[in-house]
């Protein structure tokens, strides 16, 4: 019998996930579709410029998590937002930094995009865009659940009824996220701007905050568009959005802008959590992880994996 697991998904639920399994002697792949890992852990580089363009930060609420935190910040790996709360960390040198130390040592499929997954004599084939479909034992779905239903759906796969209703029942709000190029010094501050009403959501300078150089790109700045704004105007490019946002903006950016590049999230925040940190369903061989079953917040993910992880054992 096959034993390994397949992870599809390489958020930071899914890498602990895999993590964790590997750590008790399990034989564990991860299927992440992008080039990057760690999920909304993500940075963008555009020209000289460096955004976080995800997550701004992070809390440890949590004994588990409070300690994976420090393991981070003794490898130089997270730290403090300069001039914020001490409560508010980043990774360092860069968000996406942590997507990297979590996956070292495991075994990750980058670009391999998962197109279904369908139950066979008691075993999982994993349909992979443009490389061989892989054959595993067991398989933890960690990506947006309405991403993970159309996986299931394609592969004719159907879930006990009270879990497909709940998983079903599942919402997201979207994001768009403009990454602002300035030439100059902007005026937000050093620890960023959270806005409660209106189009904007968030504006952070990531010069101010160690993500970015600085130099050529004198000011890098990440603006977050709220909920409402971003559900209502998806589909627009960055040369439509950014006219309707500069007014809003203005007065924080205090240089001209060199570049405004866009980054679309569709399943940014769950809007409404699955009520237990995680599914395993031992009689498919299948489970489902991430922030829609432990909360909206990295914290959230992370300890949703964890929780997995204890469900499934070795």
């Amino acid at each position: 019998m096959n034993d390994t697991i397949a992870v599809v998904g390489g958020g930071i639920s899914g890498l602990l996930l895999a993590r964790t399994l590997r750590e008790r002697g399990a034989k564990v792949v991860v299927l992440e579709k992008s080039r990057g890992l760690g999920g909304r852990l993500a940075t963008k580089r555009v020209g000289e410029a460096v955004f976080d363009q995800g997550a701004q930060y992070f809390t440890a609420k949590t004994d588990r998590f409070a300690a994976l935190v420090e393991a981070w910040r003794d490898l130089g790996t997270a730290g403090g937002w300069p001039g914020a709360s001490a409560h508010r960390w980043i990774g360092k040198p860069s968000m996406n930094a942590l997507g990297k130390i979590l996956a070292e040592g495991l075994e990750v499929k980058r670009e391999a995009k998962v197109l279904s997954v369908r139950r066979v004599e008691k075993m999982w084939e994993v349909e992979i865009e443009n490389q061989p479909t892989l054959r595993v034992g067991r398989l933890a779905l960690t990506a947006p659940v309405p991403q993970l239903l159309a996986l299931l759906k394609a592969g004719n796969v159907e879930l006990p009824t009270e879990v497909a209703s709940g998983l079903a029942a599942l919402r997201y709000h979207p994001c768009l996220a403009l990454l602002v190029t300035l030439s100059g010094s902007s005026l937000v501050p050093t620890e960023g701007l959270a806005l409660s009403d209106g189009p904007v959501r968030w504006i952070a300078d990531n010069v101010k905050k160690g993500i970015s150089p600085g130099g050529a790109a004198a000011a890098a700045v990440t603006v977050h568009l709220s909920p409402a704004f971003a559900a209502e105007h998806y589909a627009k490019t960055e040369l439509e959005l950014f006219p309707m946002i500069e007014p809003v903006i203005t007065a924080w950016l205090g240089a001209p802008v060199v570049n405004v590049a866009l980054h679309r999230w569709k399943f940014s925040e769950p809007i409404t959590v699955f009520p237990e940190p995680c599914v395993w369903l031992d009689e498919l061989g299948l489970g489902f992880a991430g922030d829609a079953f432990g909360g909206a917040r990295v914290e959230g993910a992370a300890l949703s994996g964890w929780a997995l992880a204890d469900k499934m054992g070795t």
